[in-house]
């Protein structure tokens, strides 16, 4: 038995705009691997080269190593490949017929936006988006089948990357300002989904909308460190929850 369905359901109905922050557990459901952890890529092991995945996966070492990095994003993403929106996703794409949804999310598979979000803060960047590191060219893809491992720019021959936020690099300026601007707005009621909850533009846009008032909700199979801080706390899978949440809303 979920705890608290009918007071969130309740909550969902009276809320004219809704906030979800969405963590790798939102995708896990999907099939979606994480790099570390149960199930992970690189789960207590070092690459190839004998590095930590988070140095390959960083901003410095793919401007070094272009190669290496690229080597590496391949494998994430051929492991991730096939994957689709689960029932999460498209349970919040659905509420939006007759909600103000906004999603905040740390994944860069795009999920949220295939399954019919439109108001997406993809904060971490979409792996399917390539830029060149040089000139203005930029595309997008639905896989890395057919690429070289590393790509180069087909304008200017230079090493082309996606457009994701690697491990020591700045967050997107532009996606910083659509979150300031619509928590500025304000929302009712704001769910946590299967993020650890480990990065302050993650906790704090939880801690101040619940301080204005707002309705929070955390949904994550473990305790994180906003636990105690939400009016309600489920531990249990996000489609299951959310499943549960339509059924009762609808």
């Amino acid at each position: 038995m979920i705890p608290f369905l009918d007071e969130i359901a309740s909550a969902i109905r009276h809320s004219k705009r809704i906030l979800c922050i969405s963590g790798a557990g939102m995708s896990a459901e999907s099939g979606i691997p994480t790099y570390r952890g149960i199930g992970g890529l690189y789960n207590q092991t070092l690459t190839d080269e004998q590095l930590p995945i988070e140095r390959v996966l960083s901003g410095p070492f793919f401007a070094q190593n272009p190669a290496i990095t690229w080597k590496y994003l391949s494998q994430i993403e051929e492991a991730c490949r096939g994957a689709k929106p689960n029932r999460a996703h498209k349970i919040l794409a659905k509420w939006q017929e007759t909600k103000d949804i906004w999603v905040l999310t740390q994944n860069v598979d795009g999920f949220h936006l295939e399954a019919g979000s439109n108001n997406v803060i993809e904060i971490h960047g979409n792996v399917h988006r390539l830029k060149c590191t040089k000139c203005h060219w930029n595309t997008e893809v639905p896989d890395y089948a057919n690429l070289d491992v590393p790509p180069s720019c087909p304008e200017c021959h230079h090493t082309i990357r996606p457009e994701v936020v690697l491990f020591e690099e700045m967050l997107p300026e532009h996606a910083l300002q659509c979150l300031f601007r619509e928590l500025e707005a304000g929302f009712d009621l704001v769910f946590s989904v299967g993020t650890s909850s480990l990065f302050p533009y993650i906790t704090a846009p939880v801690i101040q909308m619940a301080q204005r008032g707002a309705l929070t909700v955390e949904i994550n199979p473990e305790p994180t460190s906003i636990s105690n801080f939400v009016q309600y706390a489920i531990q249990a899978p996000a489609g299951e929850v959310f499943t549960a949440l339509d059924e009762l809303v609808t």
